[in-house]
């Protein structure tokens, strides 16, 4: 049984197809051991389980390794976050889980670190400092394991960041390619084509307040197309009127993003609220599936994002198929 990634494959379903636990004996389901987790803050990482390993991530991202079918602990690795950064978190000093690939635990710290562990012996592999120590940069997201890449965000758009995500090798810890969503100064040049579309729809000094726009979590990835998709979430600060005083859509804010993953490669955008204003964030999870729509298969992507809306897009493309409200 494996359940190695935080969505249960790129895909994001969250969704196990193995059959031995049905609607006629999941009564019999019982206790087969526990642990007590050493914190009292929030709890929200996925476990991950692989190779009858199950790993779990706490608060302060304290990562612990147990033997699946005992609860024995086999090992236990605090990165020693240095509290001050408690201070950047929005929403706690909470995680939401670890990544796994190339025999390797993947941490997220929330001082902005990525962190590669033997995932047999929680030795520290390789380590690299993916945001600026001197800005209010954090990250509570699992980090995403695809095509031998480690992916990562980030968090802080309350705090005047800008965001990103970035692609490192899952091997070495080399950065291959990072992806602003938001654009910085024009004085300095765009890092791309997309970042001088997206100016286009900002006003002002819009760089002076970083912009927000952070990759704090939601990621999904298409194998066949090479696609990695992004949610992107709230303006900084929210108030648009401070961050662009003449309006505009204020791209890629509140956004699905899908990226080339080789290269990080702008592909297309659907912007769920432009201008967004109220922390109407495109940051929930994604997922994909192949559905018949109109009577023919579609490849989409879909989406419940806060703005109380449901999207449904076709990921190769972009194109919105449906956007119900939900409520």
């Amino acid at each position: 049984i494996e359940w190695d990634s935080t969505g249960n494959g790129p895909s994001e379903q969250h969704f196990s197809a193995l059959g031995q636990i049905n609607e006629e004996n999941v009564g019999q389901l019982g206790l087969a051991w526990y642990v007590d987790l050493q914190t009292d803050r929030g709890q929200e990482a996925t476990p991950l389980v692989a190779g009858g390993i199950l790993y779990n991530s706490e608060p302060w991202n304290i990562t612990t390794a147990y033997d699946a079918a005992t609860g024995k602990q086999l090992w236990r690795y605090d990165p020693k976050v240095p509290l001050k950064y408690g201070r950047s978190a929005c929403c706690d000093i909470v995680t939401r889980g670890v990544g796994y690939g190339e025999g390797k635990i993947f941490i997220g710290a929330l001082d902005g670190r990525l962190i590669a562990l033997d995932a047999k012996t929680g030795q520290p592999v390789w380590s690299v400092q993916t945001t600026d120590p001197d800005m209010a940069y954090t990250i509570t997201g699992a980090p995403r394991v695809f095509d031998g890449k480690v992916l990562i965000g980030n968090g802080g758009a309350e705090m005047g960041v800008r965001g990103y995500v970035t692609a490192y090798d899952a091997r070495t810890g080399k950065q291959l390619w990072r992806f602003f969503t938001v654009p910085g100064d024009p004085a300095k040049g765009f890092e791309n084509k997309a970042m001088e579309m997206a100016a286009k729809t900002w006003t002002g000094e819009y760089w002076k307040r970083g912009g927000g726009g952070t990759v704090w979590d939601s990621m999904a990835y298409d194998a066949r197309l090479g696609l990695l998709y992004i949610g992107t979430g709230n303006g900084s600060p929210w108030a648009q009127h401070y961050r662009s005083p003449g309006g505009g859509d204020n791209l890629f804010l509140a956004s699905i993003v899908a990226l080339k993953v080789d290269t990080g490669e702008y592909v297309w955008h659907y912007q769920t609220t432009p201008g967004e204003q109220w922390d109407y964030t495109a940051t929930q999870h994604m997922v994909l599936a192949d559905l018949k729509i109109g009577g023919r298969m579609r490849q989409v992507i879909m989406q419940a994002p806060k703005n109380g809306f449901f999207y449904v897009l076709d990921r190769a493309t972009g194109e919105l198929i449906s956007a119900d409200k939900m409520v």
